[in-house]
């Protein structure tokens, strides 16, 4: 499968992307199967490396995880209850009435997103949730916080394609034409080092954009800039929080 019109920011660091970017919690996986009207099968379409494919087997029997990404696909976390299939959000390849949940977690912001909703219309069962998740900036200390959201704003302000505003604002800018349920407030939790965070911050869009056009640098300068504060020399272990956004809906 090829497609021109598909954002790949990702390919080239799907390593970094297994290895770094956090999983999401069991609170969550309650959430969306609480929610559903069956657990039989969910759709995660833009699954990356599987961060939440694989939690969601946690309450579903069986998850079909899509990304354009053969590069993300191949690092992915494997399960027996898990078919990654390469395949555009919009077009999943997957019959139609089949899937109790449909959901994406921190992608919905690159998709098509009417031919999607157009093709989780097709796919869902009746009654069945579609949920899309995202998080913004982490926060890892009230001593680090303005370093991080300076590199963030400022540094990398001119580099962020213009998707990052719909994480931005939490999904509440975009057309959601589904019948609404109400989200509870959850967080995403990791415990890291510095150089943990660093490697999560190489994978952001924005980073990218930065060394391609000015080439490496800018994540180790933040590291540097980090490190007195970070505690032991950078190897000390932070409580790192992402607040969660959602837009949870029932489809007709």
């Amino acid at each position: 499968m090829t497609d021109p019109t598909f954002p790949d920011h990702f390919s080239d660091r799907a390593a970094g992307y297994r290895e770094y970017r956090p999983t999401y919690p069991r609170e969550l996986v309650d959430f969306l199967a609480d929610t559903s009207p069956g657990t039989a099968l969910a759709w995660e379409a833009g699954c990356g490396s599987g961060q939440l494919s694989v939690g969601l087997l946690e309450r579903f029997d069986r998850v079909v995880a899509t990304d354009a990404s053969a590069e993300q696909l191949a690092h992915a976390r494997r399960h027996e209850r898990i078919e990654y299939r390469r395949a555009l959000a919009e077009d999943s390849g997957l019959p139609a009435h089949c899937a109790d949940l449909a959901v994406a977690a921190q992608a919905a912001h690159w998709f098509d997103l009417d031919a999607y909703y157009a093709e989780v219309k097709r796919v869902a069962r009746r009654g069945a949730v579609i949920a899309l998740i995202c998080y913004d900036l982490l926060s890892a200390g009230d001593d680090v916080d303005p370093i991080v959201s300076h590199f963030y704003r400022e540094v990398l302000a001119p580099y962020w394609p213009p998707e990052r505003r719909l994480v931005e604002a939490g999904y509440r800018t975009i057309p959601f034409p589904f019948e609404e349920i109400p989200a509870p407030a959850l967080e995403l939790h990791a415990d890291w080092t510095l150089e943990q965070l660093l490697g999560y911050a190489r994978t952001w869009s924005g980073v990218r954009a930065l060394e391609k056009a000015r080439g490496p640098g800018a994540v180790e300068a933040l590291g540097e800039e980090l490190a007195p504060l970070w505690g032991d020399g950078g190897k000390a272990t932070r409580r790192i929080t992402w607040p969660l956004a959602m837009r949870v809906g029932r489809v007709g």
